[in-house]
C-alpha cells in the first residue's frame, strides 16, 4: 500500500465564538492511501485545544506504517487492536488513518462504511446547527434562517463575560425559532455555583440538554450537577476515552463523542457499548471540518441520541461533498467506502 499526505486551509463562513476562543479557519491534512488502483481517504485537522498544528499532523501521519500490510484489511485490523499507531499517537491521527482504511476497504468490497459496521439501511439523521457567541439580534436572525431551512436542532454556545449575555442570547433564539430544539454549550465556562443557578432558567426556556458547563478535570463534580440539574448534562470536555466513559456512566445524562477525540469509528463503538444500559446516552459530535472529517460519524449517527455534526457547514467552502446537511439533515450514502467525493478545485473559486 502506498499513503500520500496533502494539506488544505478550511476558511469558516462566518468566526466562530466560544467561551475560550475565537476561530476564523483551520487547516485540514488529508491522507490517501492507494491498494491496486483504488483509493481511501482520511481527514485529521488542526486543534490548539488539542495541541495539534498542521505540522505535527504531517510528520505523525508520515511516521504510520501502511507499506508493511499486504492489503488494506490487515492494516484496518491493526488499528483497531491498537497496534498500528506508537504510544502516544493522538487520537485524530488515529482516526484519520481508520477513515481511509475504511473508505478503501469498503471500495474494495463494493459496501459503504455503515454496512460493514453492521448497519444495512444508510443513516439519515436530523443534525444540530451551532450559534456561536454573538449579539442576541444576530443570533435570533440565524436561527430564523436555521429554522426556515429545515433545521429542527440547534446549538447554542454560551460562556460570554456576562452570563446574562447567554441569557438574553437564548431567549432571542427561542423566540426566533419556537419549534427548534435547542441545546446549550459552555464549554466549561461556568463554575459549580454559576451552573446550578443558571441552568434552571435555561431550562424555563426549553434548553433540552447542557454540554459540559463545568471546566473539564472534575468529573465528580459534573456528575454531581447532573444529579440536581433541571435539565440533562452532556459530558464533553471531560469525556475523552473509553475510561472516562466507563467512569461517567450513569454519572451523567450523556458523552459527546467526536471521532478525532476518541480515536475513530471503532473506538467510539466501544464507548457506545459501555454506556448501554448505563441511563447515559450517545452524543455524536465534531470538529469545525470538511464532509470528507465528518463522513465517519455519519455512518454511526442513527445509533445516537443527539447529533451535532455540523463542521461543514461552517465552512465558506467545503471541498468534499456527499454527506447533506444544508436542509437540516446528514446521510451516508449507499455507495462504497464513505460515500464522499473531492469537489475540484477550481469548483471551490
Amino acid at each position: 500500500m502506498k499513503a500520500s499526505l496533502r494539506s488544505r486551509r478550511l476558511e469558516l463562513a462566518v468566526p466562530l465564538r466560544i467561551s475560550r476562543s475565537r476561530m476564523t479557519a483551520r487547516d485540514a491534512v488529508w491522507l490517501t492511501v492507494e491498494h491496486e488502483g483504488l483509493h481511501g481517504h482520511g481527514e485529521a485537522v488542526t486543534s490548539v485545544y488539542y495541541g495539534l498544528d498542521t505540522q505535527t499532523l504531517m510528520r505523525l501521519l508520515a511516521a504510520v506504517e501502511l507499506r508493511r500490510f499486504a492489503d488494506p484489511e490487515s492494516a484496518l485490523q491493526a488499528v483497531q487492536k491498537g497496534e498500528l499507531a506508537g504510544p502516544g499517537t493522538p487520537p485524530a491521527v488515529t482516526a484519520a488513518v481508520e477513515s481511509a482504511l475504511l473508505d478503501l476497504v469498503g471500495r474494495r468490497a463494493g459496501a459503504p462504511v455503515h454496512r460493514l459496521l453492521g448497519a444495512p439501511q444508510a443513516p439519515v439523521v436530523a443534525t444540530a446547527r451551532t450559534i456561536g457567541i454573538t449579539a442576541p439580534q444576530h443570533a435570533a436572525a440565524e436561527a430564523r434562517r436555521l429554522a426556515a431551512h429545515g433545521f429542527e436542532l440547534i446549538k447554542v454556545k454560551a460562556g460570554a463575560d456576562d452570563p446574562e449575555d447567554d441569557v438574553a442570547r437564548v431567549g432571542a433564539i427561542r423566540d426566533a425559532a419556537p419549534r427548534a430544539r435547542l441545546l446549550l454549550d459552555p464549554n466549561g465556562a461556568w463554575s459549580p455555583a454559576q451552573a446550578a443557578a443558571l441552568l434552571p432558567r435555561f431550562a424555563d426556556l426549553g434548553v433540552e440538554a447542557v454540554e459540559q458547563p463545568l471546566a473539564p478535570g472534575d468529573p465528580e463534580a459534573l456528575g454531581r450537577l447532573a444529579d440536581r440539574s433541571p435539565l440533562p448534562v452532556i459530558a464533553d470536555e471531560d469525556a475523552v476515552s473509553l475510561a472516562d466513559a466507563r467512569r461517567l456512566a450513569g454519572r451523567v445524562h450523556g458523552v459527546n463523542v467526536k471521532l478525532a477525540k476518541c480515536g475513530g469509528v471503532h473506538a467510539a463503538l466501544r464507548i457506545a457499548a459501555s454506556l448501554a444500559g448505563s441511563g447515559t446516552a450517545l452524543m455524536l459530535g465534531c470538529l469545525t471540518a470538511s464532509s470528507l472529517g465528518l463522513a465517519p460519524a455519519v455512518h454511526l449517527a442513527d445509533r445516537a441520541r443527539w447529533v451535532d455534526l455540523d463542521g461543514h457547514l461552517l465552512l465558506a467552502r467545503d471541498p468534499w461533498t456527499g454527506i447533506g446537511g444544508a436542509d437540516g439533515f446528514v446521510g451516508a450514502r449507499d455507495l462504497p467506502g464513505l460515500g464522499v467525493e473531492e469537489v475540484p478545485h477550481e469548483d471551490l473559486a
